[in-house]
Parts: C-alpha cells; structure tokens; sequence
C-alpha cells in the first residue's frame, strides 16, 4: 500500500502523518511530497526517515491513495495526473468539492456513495464538517429547514503566517501580517476573500457544502465567519429550524448515540464545549442545547472540533480507511 502525502510538511501535512500513525494505517511505502526546495529533505514518520519526492517521482511510483493538503492550485494542476495513473487521490483543498463529478465526503455521513470509479475525492471545509457532523443525524429525525451560523475560527486555519503573526503580537514582536489587522486582543469578521455578494468565500462554503454532502438542497443556511485568536480549534454558534418538532431529551439522545460526536452540555456543572478540551482530538464536541424561545422548532446549539484533525487531517484519513476496508484501492 503505496501511500502520498502532498503538502507533507505543511501544518495540516504534519497532523496527516500524525494522524496516519495514530491510527497504524497499513503503509507500505510512504511517498511524502512537498515543494521543489524541500526535496531529497527528511522527515520522520514511525521511527523511520523518510526522503521527500517531487510531485513526478510520487506519480511514476503510482500511489494506491494521494492524500493532498497543498492548495487549491496545486491540486487542480496534479491531481488529475495522480488520478491517471489509478491513483485515487483524497483532496483537502476547496479546488474539487463543489465539482458536480466529484464526492464531497465525511465519512460518517456518506462514505457509502463512493466506488471505484471516485479517483478524485474531496474533503469538505474544515468549518463545515464539524457542523454537519452536528446537523446530520438531527435532520434524518427532523428536517432542517434553515440554519444561521457564525463561526469562531482559530488562525491556525489560515496557515503558519498567521499562527506566527498571533505569536508576534502576543510577544511585542513586528513581522508579517497574514490579516490585514492586528490579531491578539481581536475578532475579525473576514474568513478568506470576500465575493460579490458581500459574504467571504468561506461563508459560501458554508452555505453551499453541507447541501452537498447530505444530497439534498431543502433547506438553506447563512454564514458569518470570524478570526479569533486562538491557537487550534474552530467554534460554531449554529441556530436551526426544523420542519418537525423536537424533544430537548431526545436531541441529546441522538448526538450521544452519534458516532464522532461528544456530547458536553451540562450547565448545572459548566460543561460546554471549547477548543481546549478539543485540541489534539478526533471528536466534534456539541453542547449549549437550548431551544429558541423567538421561533418554533428552532434550536441553538454550539459545536468545537480541533479544524487541523477532524476538520482536515482525520477526515481525509478516515476516508483512505474506508477507501481500503471496502476495496476500493
């Protein structure tokens, strides 16, 4: 089981090696790919170094998976070409997930949709897999019909310029700038760039994802992303409408019985999830339960995931699992 990571020293490249070990998935040979000035570099992965390849190397080698965290560019230039030579390729970027060929998976939700014939995989946002995690097995029992959600994200979302930029404040330290405004001691409401209609392309993702992934357009979400400085781990407020109603006892009942999810809502106790009880852990973390006394049908809700593992890494490696005990590799 020939196995490439592309964008292997990158921070979410990092946490897939991580994560791949964590969970002893059967590699053979390990193929990690980075930028032309780090190849013929070393990391280490099980005990064992490794040499990094060029991109054309982890092709002639014909991987079984290419697991890509480099960015949509790259992915949309070489992805196609791993694909072509049987290589099923899982992509952590946005460049495939809105693509109508291509499955936009969480495996606990839909792994089930993908054959043989899915060489190219995308995995969701990083924002949006906590949420529908959460969203999923409560609209099976009753029907969203529309969710607003604003987000708190961690800057370790945009990248090691940003997370390095926090530090720097932090430290009194001038350096580079990955926002366009101090980060310590501040909230900003600007998740990647903003589109025509005046919402950031990581508010679409939000809007649009989720009807992808549950197959099903009937319900309709508004999206509000905000940059917090905190290390690791996104936030969610969620607020969403079903079209049945529910038992508070009941929606507990269900997200206790959800596999991935830990459920933490216990006010009594000051039980309610944060990013530090989920930092370093595969979980998505739900709690403040509460109904919407405004509106009928209506829950608030608030959900946690460490976005560098079940947001990123863990989910792409869920789906080479699934990809590998179906036979579909």
């Amino acid at each position: 089981m020939k196995i490439a990571i592309v964008g292997a020293t990158g921070m979410v490249g990092t946490v897939l090696l991580k994560v791949l070990e964590e969970r002893n998935f059967p590699i053979s040979q390990l193929l990690p790919v980075a930028s032309e000035k780090s190849v013929g570099k070393e990391l280490t992965y099980k005990g064992k170094k490794h040499k990094i390849v060029s991109m054309l190397d982890a092709i002639a080698a014909k991987p079984a998976i290419a697991i890509f965290s480099a960015g949509g560019g790259t992915s949309l230039e070489w992805a196609p070409k791993f694909a072509e030579v049987g290589t099923t390729v899982v992509d952590n970027s946005s460049a495939w997930r809105m693509d109508a060929t291509k499955k936009l998976v969480v495996p606990e939700i839909n792994a089930s949709t993908l054959t043989k014939e899915d060489k190219i995989i995308a995995n969701p946002n990083c924002s949006t897999i906590q949420m529908v995690m959460a969203l999923a097995p409560l609209h099976d029992k009753y029907k969203m019909k529309r969710v607003v959600v604003s987000t708190y994200q961690s800057v370790s979302g945009t990248g090691v310029k940003a997370v390095k930029q926090m530090e720097n404040e932090q430290n009194g330290i001038k350096g580079d700038m990955a926002y366009p405004y101090p980060i310590h001691q501040n909230a900003i409401p600007h998740c990647d760039v903003f589109e025509e209609n005046g919402y950031t392309k990581e508010e679409m993702k939000l809007a649009r994802e989720p009807q992808k992934i549950l197959d099903d357009r009937s319900f309709s979400i508004s999206a509000t992303a905000v940059r917090i400085p905190t290390s690791g781990g996104h936030s969610e407020s969620v607020n969403v409408e079903f079209i049945e109603d529910f038992d508070l006892a009941e929606i507990r009942q269900i997200l206790h019985n959800t596999q991935g999810i830990t459920l933490q809502d216990n006010t009594d106790t000051n039980t309610y999830p944060m990013p530090i009880y989920a930092n370093g852990k595969d979980d998505v973390f739900v709690g403040r339960l509460r109904r919407d006394e405004t509106q009928q049908n209506t829950l608030n809700m608030w959900i946690v995931s460490d976005n560098l593992r079940k947001g990123a890494a863990t989910n792409a490696v869920q789906i080479a699992e699934y990809l590998v005990e179906k036979e579909l590799v």
